[in-house]
This record gives structure tokens, C-alpha cells and sequence, in this order.
């Protein structure tokens, strides 16, 4: 080192600045800094020099500040260099935590350093190694998440430092927590969080048994080595489960050989069965799939039990409790060599899944099942919403229909736009059951309607069915059967058309209303009928009275007969029961043997059936006659009045 007393130009102020730039570059100690005022003080400078020369030192000495903060970083970043190093050529995890805290230690300088990891099933953090500890207390210690420094670090994922923690309020202190810290005889404590990503896995300490204060350097420095040492540690878990995973090698790799077939063809079955949902595949060809990929035959049933698709199954209810078990544990389960799985959404049933000819399914088979079950969710709730949408437009279409809300044009085209051509013959029914809610005789309906590209939907609180028919008596009474089974409950239907235009729904929807009634107050629940189908009873509720149709229908198997063979069996009857049903009193008005009267009455049992008698039946017959026979008697008078106006 040069004598600045013995440099001859040391008192001019550029050999200063250059003693002071070799000083720099030489790393001298900061007493030598000093060197060059006093030499040029002692050589009574000017004092415009002294000022440069004290000015030249202060630069120097923030300059030699910065570029030792830069060798402290470059050390601290090489240390961590070689900690990321060491840590990742750990495998044990005991190892990988011992050089974590050793470390620590070593580059922050500190008495103590200590390492704790979260408990998630205690909620709490504990104490998992340290490295210059003395009690054994201290070693055992867990915080609760909040409690302490320690605690508040794990709960907050911030970290945090003091200077005196036993004096310092900003944390929760405890009995436990308070007495391992003084018998440790720690006072200044860092903390920061150990995490893998924004999981908090542990905390990573630094302290020291007399105050002191921790710089943000120092909290960075820390925080760092966390980071490292959290994905060691992350490592060193892997490594641990891998090895205890590999134990028996063998076995582990046929176990992960099946587990990756199993796993290609779930996500082959997958994707098949998502691709033909996707393509719009309905859900028969969803039942086709299932039992293709399971080597199985499946049915399917809505949340009602009605069957939805069946392929190569018998026709089999599904069983209640096998549901209830799969909906309640969400899995397949087999009841009687058949494996059922039922069908959610949320906790919504939508059907049930049921697969015959595999009683010995696998786990892996299994799964794959469920996961059909998944897709056949999906498509019932598209298909659902699909139908409902429909059903909807549908809905209101017939309401409008119905009240004739909307001009004819525009309901005609509405019609057309659903395939339904109003101007063909329509039937209208209006339905009641005695003991189904509405909405599900609603859905009932809904479905028949589909069936028959017809519509169907709720007016003035009934629910209302319109299909393309030109026979409302033949078609009311399969309608009454089929919805009755679909519900589960006598269904009745009063029917009235048909309709042909949409200017005559209305008054058809009206007359289904009467007929409706009708059967109800004759205890006639369950049934179907149009009120020619009534008798006497359809005639009298009916808008527009047939009385020659209502003959035609009681009478028309007699006036039939004796229009083909000459007979006169209308005036024998009209005559049995003209005399109270009696045949002796019969033979004497007719003036014919007894036997020809019992031959006539059989030969009308025939014709019209054998109850003709009935009570019921011989009302409707007589009451039939009496309007033949008034009929009769003003056609005569008409055509007597032609002819005197003719004359």
C-alpha cells in the first residue's frame, strides 16, 4: 500500500482520487479510505483541495457500499446455487430437511434455525428438525394454525420477523408455545413459509438468543432457500412413495399395465359414447354402445321406470332397491347376476342403466359402466332440454289453437313449422286421472303426443291432447289404456272430432270437456269414449244433435239386417218392448207362433249382443225406436206435402 505522506503528489487532489480508485479496486479495509485527507491535511492542502479530496472520499466509500452489497448477493446467490444442488442430490427426506437447516444457518448466521411442516388432518404445524437447539421441549413444540410466529406464518402464508418475541404483541401467544421459547432462550426470530404454489407445506425458521434485527436481504435470502427447499422436500415425498409404490417390482408393473389398458379403454369408451352424443345418436344407439364395449345386453328406464331403450334384453322392470343403492353410494352394483347403475345429475335421478350377461364385471369394467352412465346423463338432459323447449312451443301453440288467440294463417304456419298439418282430420282429448299428479300425466301425454305427431300440453288447468285421428271412440280408448299404465293410475278421456281446420278446435276442445264430464259422473273413470259413444246422454250434451247418427250407432246391426234379407226385426222389437218385455203378450200383438218370437229375439241378441236387455242397454234401444219411429212419421208427412203442392 502506498504512503500517502511519502507520495510527493498526494496533496493535489487528482493524486488523491487515484490513490482512492486503487483503494477500490484493491478492496482495501475502510479505515485506508480515510488515508488521503489526512495526508493532505498534513500537508496544509488549500482548502478548496481538502473539499475535493473529502468529496472524492465519500463517492468512493458509497461506491465500495454498492460493490460490497453486490459480492454479499453474488455469495448469497452462489450459496444458493450450491443449496438447490445439494438439496436436489438428496433422496432421503430425513437428509434433504437436515441440510436445509444447516444451511440456513450457515448463510444467515444464526444460533438456531428450525424447520416445521404442516399437519392437515391436526390442522396445526410441528416441529420436524432443527439445528443448534438445545431443549428438548422446544423440539416437540406444535402450533396451531394462528398461534405464535410460526402458526401465523403457516395460516397467513406472509412471512414474518421480530426482534423480541417474547415482548411483542403481534402475535398469539400460548403457555405451551411461550415456555419452549424461553427455555430455548431465543429473542429474535424470521419465519417464512414453506409453499408449492399457493400451498403452504411448512415454515422454514431463523433466530437468535440475543435481539437483533433481520434486514429484507435477509428475510429474501431466507425466503429463497425456502423455495428451494420446499421443492426438495416435495421431491424427497415423491421419492419416498415411489420407492415404498416399487417395492415389488413385478407387481407393480402388471398393476400399472392394467391400470393403463383399463384406463385406454375407459377413455376409448369415452369418447365413443361422447362422439355419438355429440353426433346426435339417440339413446338406443347409447344402449347399442354400452353393451358392445361391455360384452353385455342393456336396458335403459327413465326416473319412472319407463323403458327408454332396450337392446337384446327381455323386457324387465328396474329394480327399485338396486337403484335407491346405486344413487345413494354412486356406483354399479348387481342385484341377481344383473349390474344396475343409475343415472344422475346432481342429485337428480334421470333413469337407470341396467346390464344383463356379465354377473362377473371387474373393477375396471365397472368404472367403465359408471362412466356410461355419465354420458347417458348427458344425453337425457339434452334430449330433456330439447323437449322441453319443444314442449313449450308446443304448449303454447295449443293454447292459442284452443282459445283462438291468434289469427288461422298465423297457426297454421306455426303448426306447419312442427310438422303438424292442421288442416287433416284431428282428434281432441282431455284427460283426468283419478289419483297422478298432473305434471306427470302431463309428461305422459307429452310422450304420446311425440309418439303420434301430435301436441299436447296444459289449457285452463287440464291437460290436453291433440293427435291426427278421423276415430276419437277407438282412439280415446287406447289412449285411456295406455296412459293409465304409464302412470299407474286410472286415466279417463273424453274425446270430441274430429277436427279438420283450425277454426273447429275449439268448439272439439269444448265438446271433449262435456264428454270428460260425462264419464266421470257416470262412474265411468278409467275409460275413453266421445259422446256418441254416450248414448241418449251424448246425444243431449252434444252441440250439434244427431239424432239420425245416434240411431245409426244403437240400431244399425237390425236396420242393417232386415234392409239386406227384407225382415222387419225394428218393428218385433219395437213390439217386445211395447209389450213390458213379455213374450207371450209380443206373440199375440205380431199374431205369430211363440217359437217365431223367441227365434226373432235371439236372432236380435245376436245383432246387438247379449246384454240388450240390460236396463241400461234396453233404454238406449227404445229410446232409439221412439226417435226411428217419429223420423219416420215426418218423412212420411214431408213427402205428402211435396206431393199436394205437386198436384
Amino acid at each position: 500500500m502506498p504512503d500517502p505522506v511519502k507520495n510527493p503528489g498526494i496533496g493535489q487532489p487528482g493524486a488523491a482520487q487515484r490513490q482512492l480508485l486503487d483503494l477500490l479496486a484493491e478492496g482495501a479495509p475502510l479505515e485506508h479510505f480515510t488515508q488521503p485527507a489526512e495526508a493532505a491535511k498534513k500537508a496544509n492542502a488549500p482548502e478548496s483541495e481538502l473539499a475535493a479530496i473529502t468529496e472524492a472520499t465519500r463517492v468512493a466509500l458509497r461506491i465500495r457500499d454498492t460493490l460490497s452489497q453486490h459480492r454479499r448477493r453474488e455469495a448469497e446467490l452462489a450459496a444458493l446455487f450450491d443449496t438447490a444442488g445439494d438439496l436436489a442430490a438428496l433422496r432421503d427426506l430425513d437428509a434433504v430437511l437436515r441440510a436445509i437447516t444447516r444451511r440456513a444457518k450457515l448463510l444467515l448466521g444464526t444460533d438456531v434455525t428450525y424447520l416445521s411442516l404442516n399437519d392437515e388432518e391436526a390442522g396445526d404445524t410441528y416441529m420436524r428438525v432443527t439445528d443448534g437447539c438445545v431443549s428438548a421441549a422446544f423440539q416437540q413444540v406444535r402450533l396451531g394454525m394462528g398461534e405464535g410466529l410460526g402458526g401465523l406464518v403457516a395460516e397467513s402464508a406472509r412471512p414474518y420477523t421480530t426482534g423480541d418475541y417474547r415482548d411483542d404483541p403481534r402475535f398469539k401467544h400460548t403457555n405451551t408455545i411461550d415456555s419452549a421459547v424461553t427455555e430455548e432462550g431465543l429473542c429474535a426470530i424470521l419465519g417464512v413459509p414453506l409453499r408449492l404454489g399457493t400451498r403452504v407445506i411448512g415454515v422454514l425458521y431463523a433466530a437468535d438468543r440475543s435481539a437483533r434485527t433481520f434486514s429484507p436481504d435477509e428475510v429474501a435470502l431466507l425466503s429463497s432457500l425456502a423455495d428451494h427447499a420446499a421443492i426438495a422436500i416435495d421431491s424427497a415425498r415423491l421419492m419416498d412413495e415411489t420407492r415404498t409404490a416399487l417395492v415389488d417390482l413385478n407387481q407393480a408393473s402388471q398393476t400399472i399395465e392394467a391400470h393403463s389398458d383399463a384406463m385406454r379403454r375407459a377413455e376409448e369408451a369415452h369418447d365413443r359414447l361422447t362422439d355419438l352424443v355429440l353426433r346426435g345418436g339417440d339413446i338406443t344407439d347409447v344402449a347399442t354402445a354400452i353393451g358392445t364395449i361391455l360384452n353385455g345386453r342393456t336396458l335403459i328406464h327413465d326416473a319412472d321406470g319407463g323403458e327408454l331403450a332396450r337392446v337384446g334384453a327381455d323386457a324387465q322392470p328396474p329394480p327399485a332397491q338396486a337403484v335407491t343403492a346405486s344413487r345413494t353410494g354412486g356406483r354399479a352394483v348387481p342385484v341377481d347376476g344383473t349390474w344396475v347403475c343409475a343415472v344422475l345429475a346432481g342429485h337428480e335421478l334421470l333413469g337407470s342403466i341396467a346390464l344383463t350377461g356379465r354377473p362377473d364385471l371387474g373393477e375396471a369394467d365397472r368404472r367403465l359402466f359408471e362412466r356410461a352412465s355419465v354420458v347417458t346423463a348427458l344425453l337425457l338432459l339434452l334430449r330433456r332440454s330439447v323437449a322441453e323447449t319443444e314442449d313449450r312451443i308446443r304448449g303454447e301453440l295449443l293454447g292459442d289453437l284452443l282459445s283462438r288467440a291468434a289469427d288461422l294463417g298465423t297457426l297454421t304456419a306455426r303448426a306447419r313449422r312442427l310438422k303438424v298439418n292442421l288442416n287433416d282430420p284431428h282428434t281432441v282429448f282431455v284427460l283426468h286421472a283419478r289419483s297422478a299428479t298432473r305434471q306427470r300425466l302431463l309428461a305422459a301425454a307429452t310422450r304420446g303426443a311425440q309418439t303420434r305427431q301430435g301436441l299436447a300440453g296444459l289449457h285452463h288447468e287440464e291437460v290436453v291432447l291433440v293427435c291426427p285421428s278421423g276415430t276419437p271412440s277407438s282412439c280415446a280408448s287406447e289412449i285411456a289404456d295406455e296412459l293409465s299404465h304409464a302412470v299407474a293410475s286410472p286415466v279417463t278421456v273424453g274425446a270430441a272430432g274430429p277436427a279438420t281446420g283450425p277454426e273447429h278446435f275449439a268448439d272439439a276442445y269444448l265438446e271433449a270437456r262435456r264428454c270428460l264430464a260425462a264419464l266421470r259422473a257416470l262412474g265411468h273413470d278409467g275409460t275413453g269414449a266421445a259422446l256418441a259413444d254416450l248414448g241418449f246422454v251424448g246425444v243431449l250434451l252434444g252441440d250439434q244433435t244427431d239424432l239420425h247418427g245416434y240411431v245409426r250407432h244403437t240400431l244399425g246391426p237390425i236396420l242393417e239386417y232386415d234392409a239386406k234379407r227384407g225382415t222387419n226385426l225394428r218393428h218385433t222389437l219395437q213390439t217386445y218392448f211395447a209389450a213390458g218385455m213379455n213374450q207371450t203378450r209380443t206373440r199375440e200383438a205380431l199374431h205369430v207362433h211363440v217359437n217365431t218370437v223367441v227365434q226373432r229375439l235371439d236372432r236380435i241378441g245376436q245383432l246387438l249382443g247379449r246384454d240388450w236387455q240390460r236396463p241400461d242397454r234396453a233404454l238406449e234401444l227404445q229410446l232409439a225406436l221412439r226417435i226411428a219411429q217419429v223420423s219416420s212419421v215426418r218423412s212420411t208427412q214431408a213427402a205428402s206435402t211435396v206431393s199436394a203442392s205437386e198436384v
